[in-house]
C-alpha cells in the first residue's frame, strides 16, 4: 500500500508545473515542495544524523522537519524521481509502525492536490488503515492533537467506517482523515453535531 501510494503520488508530481511546485499547500508554511522534501527525509538522513538533528532542536521534530524541507536544494525533477525510486523503503518510525508511513504519503498527497484542484480518490482498504491508526493513542505521536477525537463518533458515508461514541462526525473517508490530522479546511466538508466541537478543539 505504502510502495503504491508512493508511486502514484509520484505520478502526479512529474505532471506539475514549477508554478504548482511553489503553490501553498494546506501544510502551514509549506508549499508544495516542502511537502515532498518533508516525505522524503526518512531516506535522505541517517538514524544517527537524524539523532543529533534532534538533539541540536531541542528533541523538537516539527523542528527539524522544518528546517529539511526548508533547506532541501534537490530540482523539483529530482525531488518526484527520489520518491519514485525509495517508495519501497520499509523505514517506520520507532515504535509506530507500517500504519504510520501509510498515513504520511496518503495525508501529504492529499496536502500536495487539493490545493491544486486535483481529486485524489484513497482506496477503501487504505482509508481505514489511516482512519484507524489516527483513532489510535499511537497517533498523538505526531499525527493528531492529543484528546481531539475523545467523544465523538466519526462515520464515513462512502466507505461505512465507524469508530467511537458520542457526537457525531460525518463526511467522505478523505474529508475526515484531513480533518482529525489538523487540516481546517477539511471541516466544512463535513456534518453532524459534532463538527463545530471538532472545529473549536483544532482552533485551540
Amino acid at each position: 500500500m505504502i510502495a503504491d501510494e508512493r508511486r502514484l503520488t509520484a505520478d502526479m508530481l512529474e505532471g506539475l508545473t514549477a508554478e504548482q511546485w511553489d503553490a501553498p499547500s494546506l501544510c502551514d508554511g509549506w508549499r508544495i515542495r516542502e511537502v515532498v522534501a518533508h516525505l522524503l527525509m526518512p531516506f535522505s538522513v541517517s538514524l544517527p544524523k537524524m539523532a543529533l538533528m534532534l538533539t541540536r532542536s531541542g528533541f523538537d521534530l516539527n523542528r527539524v522537519s522544518d528546517r529539511f524541507a526548508k533547506r532541501d536544494k534537490r530540482s523539483n525533477p529530482e525531488l518526484a524521481a527520489a520518491l519514485r525510486r525509495d517508495a519501497g523503503h520499509r523505514f517506520t518510525p520507532p515504535g509506530l509502525g507500517p500504519e504510520a508511513p501509510l498515513t504520511d504519503i496518503v495525508v501529504h498527497t492529499q496536502d500536495i492536490a487539493r490545493p491544486l484542484g486535483i481529486s485524489r480518490s484513497i482506496p477503501t482498504e487504505r482509508a481505514h488503515v489511516v482512519l484507524d491508526f489516527l483513532m489510535s493513542p499511537k497517533a498523538t505521536r505526531g499525527f493528531v492533537r492529543a484528546g481531539v477525537t475523545e467523544g465523538l463518533t466519526f462515520t464515513s458515508v462512502d466507505t461505512g467506517w465507524l469508530h467511537g461514541s458520542g457526537s457525531g462526525v460525518t463526511g467522505s473517508a478523505p474529508d475526515l482523515i484531513l480533518a482529525i490530522a489538523g487540516r481546517q479546511s477539511a471541516i466544512d466538508a463535513l456534518s453532524g453535531n459534532g463538527v463545530e466541537i471538532l472545529r473549536s478543539r483544532l482552533d485551540d
